[in-house]
């Protein structure tokens, strides 16, 4: 949803896979957030749960359990964010980097 409506499939095409991408690690974040709050007993622990979910490593190991399930449409458009300009990869392999990019698009 998007402003109190799903977003156009047109307009939803030309919104830059970064953005989508920046889209998509807010709501995987939000949704372990979700997950872990009944479990966690304050704040500090919610967010080690949390950090250790949705990691680069564990986005592209989702990615890769995933794959297989998804549309052709949806296989381009990972593709096409796993080969977007990278900027903050050197903490990991470039190929983990790309798949988390891939994944959160």
């Amino acid at each position: 949803m998007f402003l109190g409506g799903p977003i156009p499939k047109a307009k939803a095409q030309n919104i830059p896979l970064k953005l989508l991408a920046h889209l998509g690690d807010a709501v995987l974040h939000l949704y372990e957030r979700e997950r872990q709050i009944l479990t966690a007993r304050s704040a500090q622990e919610l967010h080690k749960k949390v950090v250790a979910r949705v990691s680069a490593s564990q986005q592209s190991q989702y990615l890769e359990m995933l794959a297989d399930k998804l549309t052709n449409e949806e296989l381009e458009l990972t593709h096409k964010a796993g080969n977007l300009k990278l900027t903050g990869y050197r903490k990991m392999g470039q190929k983990i980097y790309r798949k988390a990019t891939a994944l959160e698009a």
